[in-house]
């Protein structure tokens, strides 16, 4: 797929895998990219990606990816300004780490995972990517039935794509109880979305980086990223954000890419 004249979404798009996503497509000629994250950095990070590309490419758009109503808002207004999105990289992520299960110290109790946030790190890390991803195919879908077509057929070429932010924490990391189910869950809902969505011409797929360099991974600590990430990572350092949006950008522009791709720089956990 050609990345030129297409409309894109990032979600997650202020920082991080998110906005060097949007830069990376940017350089590759798409129309437009909508850059969608609750911080306010958002509308400074689009100016810079516009200053990067040399023309008006990003679009802001600040708020909750959970919120149902502003996700609608968000892809009527990149439709009425450039037209339908087609490309999905919904990359918002939050973590909320700790043990699953651990005993108070003071009181012998045990003490197991707060369920608010659980349910707080499923809105954000699972059920808000699909249902933007499933904005996106349900708006194809509905745009080709208007125009009387059916199953999608090759020779009209690949209507659009999707690519996940999944985890190498997928395969279980001790302290991300949340975390790794969210991301295992998002295997579950490519791999599903793919069987279905391919009916009018989509295609998805999920990448599985390993621990790059983003504000998520730094707000643990260079104390622990030095103890407990570079050691079991071969290359001996973080991955780079730009790193991982050229392989995003690889799955997206070559149509014969599916299912999953791991970028975890030979990370293992250790034992």
């Amino acid at each position: 797929m050609d990345f030129k004249d297409k409309v894109a979404l990032v979600t997650g798009g202020a920082s991080g895998i998110g906005r060097a996503v949007a830069a990376a497509m940017a350089r590759r000629g798409v129309a437009a990219v909508a850059l969608v994250d609750m911080s306010d950095a958002v509308d400074e990070v689009a100016a810079q990606v516009n200053a990067e590309a040399g023309r008006e490419v990003a679009l802001a758009f600040r708020g909750d990816t959970t919120d149902a109503g502003f996700r609608g808002e968000v892809h009527d207004e990149v439709a009425r300004r450039h037209g339908r999105v087609t490309l999905c990289v919904p990359a918002a992520g939050i973590t909320r780490d700790e043990l699953a299960v651990r005993i108070d110290k003071a009181t012998g109790k045990e003490r197991i995972y707060p369920l608010e946030k659980f349910k707080q790190v499923v809105d954000v890390n699972l059920i808000a990517p699909v249902y933007w991803v499933l904005e996106m195919v349900g708006r194809i879908a509905e745009d080709r039935a208007a125009r009387g077509l059916k199953r999608w057929s090759p020779d009209e070429g690949i209507q659009g794509a999707v690519v996940f932010i999944g985890s190498v924490s997928s395969q279980g990391n001790r302290g991300q109880i949340s975390y790794a189910s969210t991301k295992a869950g998002l295997e579950g809902a490519a791999a599903t979305i793919m069987k279905e969505a391919m009916f009018h011409g989509v295609r998805c797929s999920v990448i599985h980086p390993g621990f790059t360099d983003t504000p998520m991974v730094r707000a643990m600590g260079s104390d622990y990223v030095a103890k407990n990430i570079l050691p079991y990572t071969q290359l001996g350092r973080l991955i780079r954000p730009d790193e991982i949006a050229d392989a995003i950008c690889f799955m997206l522009a070559n149509s014969a890419v599916s299912g999953e791709l791991w970028v975890d720089a030979g990370w293992h956990a250790p034992a």
